[in-house]
């Protein structure tokens, strides 16, 4: 419009600002060539950044997993993390952190890499429609497997998602727009980059970390809010499609998602086929939650 001035993202690389335009990173990047390096996805609610340092200690665990130095302290990146999101004038967002191997040849040894590079922006997000979120999801199986633990632990946030992009591909050419991920023995892992959660009879169950889900920082969110305000009990089980078919509910977690309900699992309904009371209650205290927790952004 006319006479309203445009905001322009402004990019955090490697301890500095900038535009959009001028925020680049070298094609000699291992984390371009190679998908070399780690990530997260955070939340900002109501001006403060929701489980900061828990999402800091993940990204610092993956780092560990790949001997990946991050070069600057835990402290530091929370700042810095904060300092973006002041920056972009964000109190309700998502920030992208993102910590690469850096600059080296074009072999795959990464001790070529002297220096990792960090990044981070800072602006929004909706991964699907705002009316899903009060009619639910529908979910198809795809043939494409998560990877094995034993190949690429999904501990490891890290920046090689093409596993999960086939994924997403397979399910967006079925007609929906979330797809469910089984591992090498036929049981559920995750779903493209949530996780999946299901209820009966009043018990929440979802796959263990072992069967190949990310252990997501909602989906740890959603283990205190049904055991404190619902008084339910939350329960990890190896899960086929089965499992879900017969269930009274399902809903799915992740950063960018939230918590939202799953109707219809390869065209068969789920529960009522409405989103379930206890998803929508566990919905309720995950807002309601999200508007006082959290790292302060300055002003």
């Amino acid at each position: 419009m006319k006479g309203v001035p445009v905001l322009r993202m402004k990019i955090y690389i490697d301890g500095k600002f900038y535009t959009e335009n001028n925020a680049k990173i070298s094609v000699f990047d291992h984390g371009l060539l190679y998908g070399d390096g780690v990530f997260e996805g955070i939340r900002a609610y109501n001006g403060r950044i929701f489980r900061l340092e828990e999402h800091i200690d993940r990204l610092y665990l993956s780092a560990k997993a790949i001997l990946l130095q991050i070069p600057f302290s835990k402290k530091e990146t929370i700042d810095a993390v904060a300092r973006t999101c002041a920056a972009n004038k964000i109190r309700d967002g998502y920030i992208r952190l993102v910590v690469t191997r850096g600059v080296g040849n074009l072999g795959l040894n990464p001790f070529s890499c002297k220096k990792p590079t960090v990044v981070i922006i800072a602006g929004k997000i909706m991964l699907y429609p705002a009316k899903m979120y009060r009619k639910g999801l529908a979910l198809i199986t795809v043939p494409t497997m998560r990877m094995a633990p034993s190949a690429l632990n999904p501990a490891i946030k890290s920046l090689n998602y093409l596993n999960n992009v086939l994924a997403k591909i397979e399910a967006i050419q079925g007609g929906v727009l979330e797809a469910v991920m089984l591992n090498h023995h036929g049981y559920i892992a995750e779903c493209t980059g949530d996780n999946l959660f299901m209820v009966r009879s009043g018990l929440i169950v979802t796959p263990p970390t072992s069967a190949g889900a990310l252990c997501g920082i909602t989906r740890q969110v959603v283990f205190q809010l049904a055991r404190e305000h619902l008084g339910l009990e939350v329960r990890e089980e190896n899960l086929t499609r089965y499992d879900v078919f017969s269930s009274d509910e399902c809903f799915l977690t992740g950063t960018g998602a939230e918590i939202i309900p799953a109707v219809k699992l390869d065209g068969r309904t789920i529960g009522t086929g409405k989103p379930g009371k206890i998803t929508m209650r566990l919905m309720e205290q995950f807002r309601e939650l999200t508007t006082h927790e959290g790292y302060p952004i300055p002003k």
